[in-house]
């Protein structure tokens, strides 16, 4: 978490939500781009270009860009350090949204742009840990997912039948294992 800027929600915040926007977009065209214009941001954020500046202004005087009028912008080392967390922040809930939960890639883009400035440290790196939980746990991974998304999502009606398979396959492989048929492992 970004904690001396107060990124991500928290009382006294010294950036506002827009703020993030700008230093996110600002590090993503710096990512791809030499220089970072005027013209890349307005159309990044989807903002005229009058509106960019009288950001920057700000932003400069806080301490996170270098800006002139005129001139070429580059964030400081504290708004790169912004940026790349507003991105990252992103970039993990974007993930979430789509590859767990099934939502739209559009719509997943622009609630993560949502939640990316409320969530706190610690429910951000729960998450991630979730996720890697998801991924990386056999007794949940990508076929856990997937039957979440058969099921819908919406409704546990749905997933009934796919709790009573689960419950009924636990207890034939306990069944084994007491028969000393799989040797202590899964033999599927």
């Amino acid at each position: 978490m970004v904690d001396h800027v107060k990124a991500g929600g928290g009382e006294g915040r010294e950036l506002t939500p827009a703020m993030e926007d700008y230093l996110e977009a600002i590090y993503c065209i710096g990512q791809g781009k030499r220089v970072v214009r005027v013209k890349n941001i307005a159309s990044r954020v989807g903002v005229k270009m009058p509106t960019v500046t009288s950001m920057l202004k700000s932003l400069n005087q806080k301490g996170f860009v270098d800006y002139e009028k005129h001139e070429y912008l580059e964030l400081t080392p504290k708004g790169e350090k912004v940026g790349r967390e507003i991105n990252r922040r992103h970039q993990i809930i974007l993930s979430f949204l789509i590859e767990i939960l099934g939502i739209d890639p559009e719509v997943a883009d622009r609630e993560a742009c949502l939640i990316e400035h409320g969530i706190g440290g610690e429910t951000m790196d729960r998450l991630v840990r979730f996720i890697d939980f998801i991924d990386q746990c056999p007794r949940t991974g990508r076929d856990w997912v997937k039957a979440f998304g058969e099921c819908g999502g919406a409704s546990t009606q749905g997933c009934s039948v796919h709790l009573k398979d689960c419950i009924e396959e636990m207890k034939r492989k306990r069944e084994r294992l007491d028969a000393g048929e799989e040797g202590g492992r899964d033999s599927q």
